[in-house]
């Protein structure tokens, strides 16, 4: 299951790379500059950006490491950020072909493992979560940084049908919660957890994975029959603009 959800979801996100490069809401953000002011100074060696997409973790952590290996599933991806890190003058970027299920890497490989918004596409979380953990040193920084799911279970299935479909690869958005407890079993001690709001302005949310019209019609009928509370848990706007619950995770590797 998992190389078949790997596969499914590289060959989904392949016509999509340069979207996700030019993205304003993965290239900025609260949470990226919590996760630089975390390295910066640190002098790290080698850093893992795990599941890297458009590569916005890569940019931000490459003045402040020795190296970084840009690691996804999706070779147009992969091609996009070597292409944009070049451009950039980032030469100490390199990429690297791999689920996060069965990363290539020998233990202790990493000074530091950095992961955005993506896990939420992982088959299975806890055993990429594993994996991020086996290969980062005794004591290495880690930060996870995803959608999570609000506690309220109405928002929560709100949530998980309206990314699925907008993006038929998505598999779950976790509560933070389940993070914390996920994170605990694969061997991370987490020193905090800090709580946003991202805001996703509907057509340029729908446009960034080409949903078709009837899908993107199908979305705004569900936000358009939720519930006052679903609706306001979301801040769901007239245009189908609403709010995503995030989360950023810091934690060292036990």
């Amino acid at each position: 299951m998992s190389r078949t959800q790997n596969s499914f979801t590289a060959g989904h996100y392949a016509p999509r790379a340069q979207a996700y490069v030019d993205s304003r809401d993965h290239s900025q953000g609260a949470d990226l500059d919590e996760m630089e002011d975390h390295i910066r100074g640190a002098g790290l060696g080698r850093v893992l950006d795990l599941g890297c997409g458009g590569g916005h973790v890569s940019y931000r952590a490459a003045p402040h490491a020795g190296s970084v290996v840009a690691c996804d599933v999706t070779p147009a991806m992969l091609d996009a950020v070597a292409r944009t890190a070049a451009e950039r003058g980032l030469a100490n970027v390199e990429t690297r072909q791999a689920a996060a299920e069965a990363l290539p890497f020998d233990a202790d490989a990493f000074d530091a493992v950095l992961c955005r918004f993506t896990a939420h596409h992982w088959s299975d979380v806890e055993a990429g979560l594993r994996e991020a953990r086996r290969v980062l040193k005794p004591g290495g920084l880690a930060v996870f940084m995803d959608v999570v799911a609000p506690p309220d279970r109405a928002a929560d299935t709100h949530l998980q049908a309206v990314e699925l479909l907008r993006d038929a690869s998505h598999v779950r958005d976790y509560a933070v919660a389940e993070w914390l407890a996920m994170l605990s079993r694969a061997g991370f001690a987490v020193e905090r957890a800090t709580r946003r709001k991202l805001r996703m302005v509907f057509p340029t949310w729908i446009a960034r994975t080409s949903v078709p019209p009837a899908t993107a019609a199908a979305i705004r009928a569900l936000q358009d029959g939720a519930s006052a509370a679903v609706r306001a848990h979301f801040a769901i706007q007239a245009d189908g603009s609403f709010d995503l619950d995030t989360a950023t995770m810091v934690a060292r590797a036990g």
